[in-house]
Formats: C-alpha cells, sequence, structure tokens
C-alpha cells in the first residue's frame, strides 16, 4: 500500500511560507502579463503611439524574460535560490512603480526592460524553491496547489486589469505589483535559503549573445512597419542580419562553452527538439493574437477594458478544468495524439477569430473562439510540459523546463514583431483603398495615411461635419478587422504547422515514446 501524499496539515512552517512566497510571487508575474495586454489601447492613447510603441512596451518586457530566464534560474542554483528571488521581486517592484510613474513612452518601455530583468530572476525560482523546500511525499501537493493558484491568477488577471484601466488608469496595471511584492518579501523572511552544490556558473556571455541578437531581430522586424526613411546601419536589414550573426554566435558558443546554459546535445532527441519546435509556433501564434485582440475588442468593437478582460475568461477556465483530464489521457495513450489535435483545434479557433465584422454580439463573435481556443490550448498544454519533461532524463528535467520556457517567450517575442509588420501592411492598403474609393481630397487623405501606424486610433480631421468623421471612422475600424483577419490566418498557419510537428515528434503509444526518450 502506497503512502498518501502529505497533507497541508503536516506541513512545517518554513514549507508554509515557501508555498505563500511562490503563489504570490508567480501570480504577480502572471497578473502583469495578462493586465498589461489589456491596458495597451488606453497606453497607446495615452502618449499618442504608434503600433511600434505599443509592441515595445509588450517585447521590452518578454525579450528579458526570453533571453534570461535560463541565466535566472542559474543565478538561483549558485547564490541562493530564495536571495535571487528575492532581488526578483524587489527589481519587479521597482520596474513596476517607474512603469505607473513614466511620464513618456520611452521610460515606460526602459522599465518594462527591467521589470523583465526583475521576472527573469523571478519566475525560475518559484518551483525551483518548493522542489527544494518539499519532499517527494509533499512535493506534488505543493505544486499542485501552486498550479491551482496560477490558474486563478489566470482567471482573475484580465477582469482585474480592465476594471483597474477602466475605473482607475492603466497606470494601476503596474501600481497593483507593488503591494503583491511586499506581501512575497514579507513571507520571504521563513523561507529557507537553498543553492546547487554542484550547479554551473551562470553563461553570462551567452546571456549577452541572446539578448543583443533577440533584440536587434525584433527590432529589425518592427522597424521595418515604419513608414520613416532610415540610415544604411539602422536599416531593418542591416539590424536584422547582425541580430542573426549574434545569435549564431550565440549557438557557436553554447556549442563550445564548458557550462551552456542551452546545452545543446539535448536537442539531438527529436522529441525535445519536435516539443520545442511545437512550442515555438504555437505560443508565437498565442502571443500575436492576445497583442492584437484587445487593442480590436476596445479600439474597434467599443468594448470597455473590464468587458474585453471579462472576455477572455471561458478560456482561462477551460485551461484550468480540462488540463487535467488532457494530462491524464497523454499519460495513458502518449504524446502525439493530444499534440496534433490540440494545434489543430487551435488552428480552427484562430481561423474563427478571422470570421467576426464591426458589430456583432459577442456570443455570436468573439465567444465561439475563445472557447474553441481554450478548449485546443487544454488539449495541448499539460501533455506538451510531460512531453518536455518526458523527452530527457531526471537530471535534465530543469534545465528542459526552463528551454521550453525561453522557447515559448521567444515565440511570442518574435510573432507579436513579425505579424505586427503584416497587421500593419494590411492596415494601410485597405485604408487607403477606402479613402481613395471616397474621392477625398489628396491632402485629407494624406493627412489621415500619415497617422496608420496608430492602426485603430487614426482620427479624421476635426473639421468635417459628424457625418463624414463617422464614415471616415468606419473606414478605419474595417481596416483594422481587415489586417486582424491576416494575423488570425497566419496565427492558425503556425498552429497546423505546431499540429504537423507534434505528430511526427512522437510515437503512436506512451510505451513506444518512453522507449525513445
Amino acid at each position: 500500500m502506497t503512502a498518501s501524499p502529505t497533507p497541508t496539515a503536516s506541513w512545517t512552517v518554513p514549507q508554509r511560507w515557501t508555498v505563500a512566497a511562490t503563489v504570490l510571487g508567480s501570480s504577480m508575474a502572471f497578473i502583469d502579463g495578462s493586465i498589461v495586454n489589456v491596458a495597451l489601447n488606453a497606453i497607446q492613447q495615452s502618449f499618442a503611439a504608434g503600433v511600434a510603441g505599443s509592441q515595445w512596451v509588450v517585447n521590452a518586457y518578454t525579450l528579458m524574460l526570453a533571453a534570461l530566464i535560463l541565466t535566472g534560474g542559474a543565478l538561483g542554483d549558485v547564490y541562493g535560490r530564495r536571495l535571487v528571488f528575492g532581488v526578483g521581486v524587489g527589481i519587479f517592484a521597482l520596474a513596476s512603480v517607474a512603469c505607473g510613474l513614466a511620464p513618456s513612452l520611452l521610460v515606460l518601455t526602459g522599465a518594462r526592460v527591467i521589470q523583465g530583468i526583475g521576472g527573469a530572476l523571478l519566475i525560475p525560482g518559484s518551483l525551483a524553491m518548493i522542489g527544494a523546500v518539499f519532499d517527494d511525499a509533499g512535493r506534488g501537493r505543493a505544486v499542485g496547489l501552486w498550479s491551482a493558484a496560477t490558474s486563478a491568477t489566470n482567471l482573475l488577471g484580465p477582469v482585474l486589469g480592465g476594471v483597474l484601466v477602466q475605473q482607475l488608469s492603466w497606470r494601476w496595471a503596474f501600481f497593483i505589483n507593488v503591494p503583491l511584492a511586499l506581501g512575497v518579501l514579507w513571507c520571504l523572511r521563513g523561507v529557507p535559503e537553498t543553492r546547487s552544490s554542484g550547479a554551473n556558473r551562470p553563461d553570462l556571455i551567452g546571456s549577452v549573445l541572446a539578448t543583443l541578437g533577440l533584440g536587434l531581430l525584433t527590432y529589425a522586424l518592427i522597424q521595418a512597419g515604419e513608414s520613416r526613411g532610415t540610415g544604411l546601419l539602422a536599416s531593418p536589414g542591416v539590424l536584422g542580419g547582425a541580430g542573426a550573426l549574434l545569435l549564431a554566435g550565440f549557438v557557436a558558443w553554447e556549442r563550445f562553452s564548458p557550462a551552456p546554459m542551452l546545452p545543446l546535445a539535448l536537442f539531438r532527441r527529436r522529441a525535445f527538439s519536435g516539443t520545442n519546435l511545437l512550442t515555438l509556433l504555437l505560443y508565437a501564434a498565442l502571443g500575436a493574437l492576445t497583442f492584437f485582440l484587445p487593442l480590436n475588442l476596445i479600439g474597434v468593437q467599443g468594448y470597455t477594458p473590464a468587458e474585453a478582460g471579462a472576455a477572455l475568461v471561458p478560456l482561462a477556465l477551460l485551461l484550468t478544468l480540462l488540463s487535467r483530464v488532457a494530462g491524464s489521457f497523454a499519460g495513458r495513450l502518449g504524446a502525439r495524439l493530444p499534440l496534433t489535435a490540440g494545434p489543430l483545434i487551435c488552428a480552427v479557433a484562430f481561423a474563427l477569430f478571422a470570421r467576426p465584422g464591426l458589430g456583432g454580439s459577442y456570443w455570436t463573435t468573439y465567444f465561439p473562439a475563445i472557447v474553441v481556443l481554450g478548449l485546443g490550448l487544454s488539449v495541448t498544454v499539460a501533455p506538451l510540459v510531460s512531453a518536455v519533461l518526458g523527452s530527457v532524463a531526471d537530471r535534465w528535467q530543469g534545465t528542459a523546463s526552463g528551454v521550453n520556457n525561453a522557447v515559448s517567450r521567444t515565440g511570442g517575442l518574435l510573432a507579436v514583431a513579425a505579424l505586427g509588420l503584416i497587421m500593419l501592411g494590411s492596415f494601410r492598403g485597405e485604408l487607403e483603398t477606402r479613402l481613395q474609393a471616397r474621392t477625398l481630397p489628396p491632402a485629407l487623405v494624406g493627412t489621415m495615411m500619415a497617422q496608420a501606424d496608430r492602426l485603430a486610433q487614426v482620427q479624421p480631421p476635426s473639421t468635417l461635419s459628424a457625418a463624414q468623421v463617422r464614415a471616415l471612422r468606419q473606414d478605419v475600424q474595417q481596416a483594422f478587422i481587415g489586417g486582424f483577419r491576416q494575423v488570425s490566418w497566419w496565427c492558425a498557419a503556425l498552429s497546423v504547422l505546431a499540429g504537423v510537428v507534434g505528430f511526427f515528434s512522437f510515437s503512436g503509444s506512451g510505451k513506444q515514446q518512453e522507449e525513445q526518450a
């Protein structure tokens, strides 16, 4: 007869403090991610920003997470997980205050960079501290509580963000992190320090190469959508080439480094490389969709921020309720079926997002797409995590999880930039066509097209009549919907590719999969 998991009542005081600190810390990071997307429309209005500025509000944070999250985990292993976690929480909180007080978009973007550094120190430490403080019997229950709390955060985050933006200001989307951070730091007083005696030193050169390479490549993609001319050294082609060279240098360094943060040998396993390619494709689609959807709901469809946040609740609710069932199913039958079917269901959802036009009830327009996306992700996420961990030996599981986390962030980072370029090109083309069809004076067309990088916030001249302003506003909204449809179809294509990768990366049964790993 096997022993039952240690009940919560028998946890030691340090274990209880550890769970409290990690739940609060993770919730702070997850809430921030969901709130900022809902706040983007208000941020764009506040600073009269174009789409490039909005992209950097998201990408500055994601870039640092993608490039430094493995380094953050390594720092915790070497210098102490509680110490690095606490430093990350402190940096995250101070940067959140700077975000909320930012007088300009440039300052906000810089503060988001620092916030991303804090997140890279904070996020890897959550489960690492739980794993170090609990034994095998109690670890599962502690991780389950952590997972339940983060699922609740995913449910409440968008709604909380919408209410804060609507009732107070977008700045409170960042200020809300301060009381959470103070709670985390209070809990850390009772958390024991842990570290790994055999841990490798952080790969600082690899971190710098990854950050610069991803940063230049992302900047090049965003800059390519700008209508302004640039010099040769600042041209998107040169910047993108430099970014690609730095990323190639990163791969070469990891190949020969005595202590790489990205062990390339792991990618020789078909299951490991396949799960990470699937992650890159699927989370690229998800990142782009969740960036543009709130802009559509608030800026075009007329939803309030609270309504836009609530619109995403069915997705998080389905993930919370169905992920465990999907994980059990994959454990019995293997990863191939869910990692093929799940992304294909997501592809159907992305295609459904391309269906609505201007107006209409939420229940007949975006609700069906959100529900189908929730079903697709529920089928995919838990089996994907299990497949990543099952594709490597036990001693590499922490590294494998960190790599997959970094890959998911990288997918979203690059997709927001690349599909933003497609969105902007489609919007400009359709808006110009619609304006020219009205036989408007060339000067008026030029005035509106000069604002095209603001997407749905392009404003007709105030000298026009109310009827003319309404008609031109509708042209702007229809042009945005045309661009959003293009993004949705590209997301569907990426998700189909993810399903194809899932099919070819695994054998047909759980037993065969284990033998392969």
